[in-house]
């Protein structure tokens, strides 16, 4: 048994356990629980332990990130702030010509308050400077499909002392101590591995991974859902997004007609492929953030998104009320009713 190993901590009577395997309120009961990362998962099960009845609860992160409330401000939906074709439209997206280009480095003093006074909120709201917790990032260099919720009762928990959060990364166990890479000591009998995943397709041939996926690890999919070298294969739900199975829909409705040749424009090889090099570019040089979950992010550009799926299919957009259109999130109703005015599609034609 190796001193540093995780056999080392659970000879002791430790337990070390995947976020997946934390399904029992018994597990944190009575115990001093560690949770390692700082994601959803890891607020979520830090706050649950505390209301288990933990005995002490302590958070180890590597940075902290801008998290979004359920209510901004405990009145403002969330989805009215993040979620909105007004707030998309602060973004630059692909694919824009000069005079977009223009108009938004025109207006880019304007965006910035927007989001410098979002951040002031979210400081106030959830005590970052008390909880040591404010993120060195911009808020709007990180908006993705990363940006989590926050956990509700995580940041008071913070503030007052029942969760301890530390910034710094685990180095190896030590009896019945965690020990950091800074050389902090923490007690635990138990630890919860909460560090994330990483995507991918191991169940498919090497061939069709070579074609689908680039070294650094970024899909090569056009409109997120077909890659031009693998013509019998779709991707429905793959991605990831703030509305998935909004998403799902509207990329089965694409995937059907693209596989049966009835888009109003059905894309060649050579036209799909580049399109997935300017994707490709977009994410990796224009907007990094764009490029998380390797590359297959719909935030914060699912209007556009879906606007580009829909002119593929021929769908008639029905304009309503353009404030309300400009603020709202995008409706399920709607969208059905748009895909309604495409073309029919003929199953096997």
């Amino acid at each position: 048994m190796e001193n540093g190993s995780p056999d080392t901590f659970e000879a002791e009577g430790g337990r070390i356990l995947h976020s997946s395997q934390y399904n029992d309120a018994a597990i944190a009961k009575g115990r001093k629980v560690v949770v390692l990362g700082g994601s959803k998962s890891a607020t979520d099960i830090a706050v649950n332990a505390i209301n288990s009845g933990a005995s002490d609860v302590t958070l180890v992160y590597r940075r902290p990130v801008w998290r979004c409330p359920y209510f901004i401000g405990g009145l403002i939906n969330f989805k009215r702030i993040f979620y909105t074709r007004a707030q998309e439209q602060m973004f630059r997206s692909w694919g824009i010509g000069s005079l977009s280009r223009l108009a938004h480095a025109a207006a880019n003093p304007l965006v910035w308050a927007n989001w410098r006074g979002l951040e002031s909120l979210l400081k106030l709201q959830f005590k970052l400077d008390k909880c040591d917790m404010v993120p060195d990032e911009q808020i709007e260099d990180g908006i993705n499909c990363s940006i989590p919720i926050a956990t509700p009762g995580f940041f008071p928990m913070v503030a007052d002392g029942r969760i301890k959060a530390i910034r710094g990364t685990f180095d190896h166990y030590e009896s019945n101590t965690i020990v950091m890479t800074g050389g902090e000591r923490i007690t635990a009998d138990v630890a919860v591995l909460a560090t994330g995943y990483r995507i991918g397709v191991p169940f498919l041939p090497q061939t069709f991974r070579d074609s689908l996926v680039d070294p650094d690890g970024q899909y090569r999919l056009y409109r997120l859902i077909a890659n031009p070298d693998l013509p019998d294969m779709g991707f429905v739900g793959f991605n990831s997004s703030f509305c998935t199975v909004l998403c799902a829909d509207m990329a089965a409705n694409w995937l059907v007609r693209y596989a049966d040749g009835q888009l109003i424009h059905q894309p060649t090889a050579a036209e799909m492929q580049k399109n997935i090099e300017m994707m490709l570019r977009f994410k990796r040089v224009e907007r990094p953030a764009a490029g998380v979950y390797g590359g297959l992010c719909v935030a914060p550009y699912h209007f556009k998104h879906f606007d580009e799926l829909l002119a593929d299919i021929g769908a008639k957009k029905r304009r309503r009320n353009l404030l309300v259109e400009r603020f709202s999130p995008p409706d399920a109703d709607a969208y059905a009713l748009f895909l309604a005015s495409a073309p029919s599609y003929h199953a096997g034609a």
